[in-house]
């Protein structure tokens, strides 16, 4: 599995700790809307789509199963992000 697409929208900077939402494409057939950039810690992070479930507490939609997976989505949304951040 590989990342073919990443496309990194800005959100306006009043909205506190998100910075940014991304849209990823795996293998040019499977999209994943909504994973959202935040920073905490003078750090950036991700935070997957997530849904209420019926105890009305967030669970994620779709998320990374392994470090390797996820260090992969960080590295790309990032990157990303950092690239449209200094346009």
């Amino acid at each position: 599995m590989k990342i073919t697409s990443v496309s990194v929208h800005k959100v306006a900077e009043d909205k506190g700790r998100m910075k940014g939402i991304a849209t990823v494409v795996l293998d040019d057939c499977f999209k994943i809307k909504g994973i959202r950039i935040i920073e905490k810690d003078s750090k950036l992070m991700l935070a997957m789509p997530s849904r209420k479930n019926k105890n009305n507490e967030n669970e994620d939609v779709a998320h990374p199963l392994n470090k390797e997976t996820r260090l992969m989505f960080e590295e790309a949304i990032l990157t990303e992000f950092n690239k449209i951040n200094n346009e």
